[in-house]
């Protein structure tokens, strides 16, 4: 008697731990349950993928999703919408909302509003303040909660421990793997002065490449004094790219597609405020050594901080502008375009957005295609052209830095569970969200 699944994935392209080859996959019950030639086998569902390129679910380990406080430009239902349009699988979402994810109540209220209201699957980092410290230890074992994040440096919101005591204690009173927003905090303070009015190209003047450096630098030293582990968000310079390939044993790397692809002066003098990020783009010269640090293996992971603001609120003349811009929608078409471009392997792709967080963060049963997995899968067309236009863009923003941009690579499928969650650019099932699962904390 054949064989049955649910869904039959058949002839595309399978990418993974082993390399790239041609298999069919088979899905039952939410999960992988055969690879192979499943010819003979039946199914509920049957897929031609003859042309495509099967990965395992994207995961963007960095995103604002706004919400409680700041729906006006984002909330979990539409971030997760534009996720899950761009081939997004689970996402991270961050605590600088109003008010903070800094409590169990906080947490407890974030995965209730996602519970099967997100598209995608989800964890939330819990914010690290000087008023939670001693509870970080509980808050980050929490059903839901993917780690402790601390600003090192002001961003939006108004989450900071700028000092190396602060941090400290942070570091000692948790288990698991902490993510940072690295910029020095006394620097950025001292250099106010070099902002200029009007013009965003002295944003990175402001927050330099030593404010980014420094404290890099001084987290590493917490790190090592602690024992314990530590995740730097994006990193934007060839600094630390080279800094950090000293300490690999307690220390992890992400940098974004936007400090990967735009580089100053020329994106602020294209795109104006719009191209404001903290930390910023920096020019061509930091961008090559990202790239760089790419090639040698120093960057774990790829996370869009996909921080949406209203063009009026970019509007502002600078410095009263708000920074961030969207870009969990965009992450998978930029970085397949870089692909082809020959800057990364697709195997590689695959590590830093699949494999590199489920590894970074004890992901359970999620990052690469194998029997007992979910089945979560980003179907790709390697070959197809489009042009990324903000019609397409969901989020509650309604703007994207790459619009107009042409790319070649497209996701045509997003499958999350065994459930097709998106195909050829059209949401195909209600919101099934599920918060991700921990190896650190299965028994919550």
């Amino acid at each position: 008697m054949a064989e049955s699944y649910d869904l039959i994935l058949k002839g595309g392209t399978v990418v993974n731990h082993d390399g790239e080859g041609a298999r069919d996959l088979g899905i039952h019950a939410g999960k992988f349950a055969a690879i192979g030639d499943l010819a003979r086998a039946a199914a509920g569902e049957l897929i031609d993928c003859r042309g495509l390129h099967l990965l395992p679910g994207v995961i963007d380990s960095h995103v604002h999703f706004r919400e409680p406080g700041l729906t006006h430009k984002e909330d979990l239902e539409s971030g997760s919408r534009g996720a899950v349009l761009g081939g997004v699988t689970a996402v991270f979402e961050m605590p600088n909302t109003n008010p903070p994810t800094t409590t169990a109540e906080a947490i407890a209220d974030k995965v209730k509003r996602a519970h099967h209201r997100m598209h995608c699957d989800f964890a939330f980092y819990v914010g690290a303040t000087r008023e939670n410290t001693k509870d970080l230890g509980e808050l980050e074992m929490l059903p839901g909660v993917a780690g402790v994040k601390v600003f090192m440096g002001s961003s939006t919101g108004s989450l900071l421990i700028e000092d190396d005591g602060g941090v400290r204690a942070v570091l000692k009173a948790i288990r698991r793997r902490a993510a940072f927003h690295s910029e020095d905090e006394y620097r950025l303070r001292e250099r106010m002065n070099l902002r200029v009015e009007g013009d965003a190209r002295s944003h990175p003047v402001w927050r330099d490449a030593a404010a980014a450096l420094m404290c890099t630098q001084r987290l590493i030293a917490l790190a090592r004094e602690t024992g314990k582990r530590v995740h730097v968000l994006h990193v934007t310079t060839k600094d630390e790219a080279v800094f950090l390939g000293g300490h690999k044993d307690v220390a992890t790397a992400e940098a974004t597609p936007a400090h990967l692809t735009l580089a100053a002066p020329e994106c602020y003098e294209r795109l104006g405020t719009l191209a404001q990020l903290n930390p910023p783009i920096r020019d061509a010269a930091h961008r090559e050594g990202l790239w760089h640090g790419i090639a040698q293996g120093v960057i774990d992971s790829i996370g869009s901080d996909h921080s949406p603001h209203t063009r009026e609120e970019k509007a502002h003349p600078y410095p009263k502008t708000h920074s961030g811009m969207t870009g969990v929608q965009t992450l998978v078409p930029i970085m397949l375009d870089h692909v082809n471009a020959g800057r990364l392997s697709l195997p590689r792709l695959v590590d830093l957005t699949s494999a590199g967080p489920a590894r970074l963060f004890g992901i359970a049963a999620k990052g690469r295609i194998a029997v007992g997995y979910d089945a979560d899968l980003t179907v790709v067309d390697l070959k197809r052209r489009e042009t990324i236009t903000e019609r397409w863009i969901a989020s509650r923003a309604g703007w994207t830095p790459y619009a107009g941009v042409t790319v070649t690579g497209w996701p045509v499928g997003t499958v999350i569970r065994g459930q097709k969650a998106m195909w050829e650019g059209s949401l195909t099932a209600p919101a099934q969200g599920e918060r991700v699962r921990f190896l650190e904390t299965l028994a919550s």
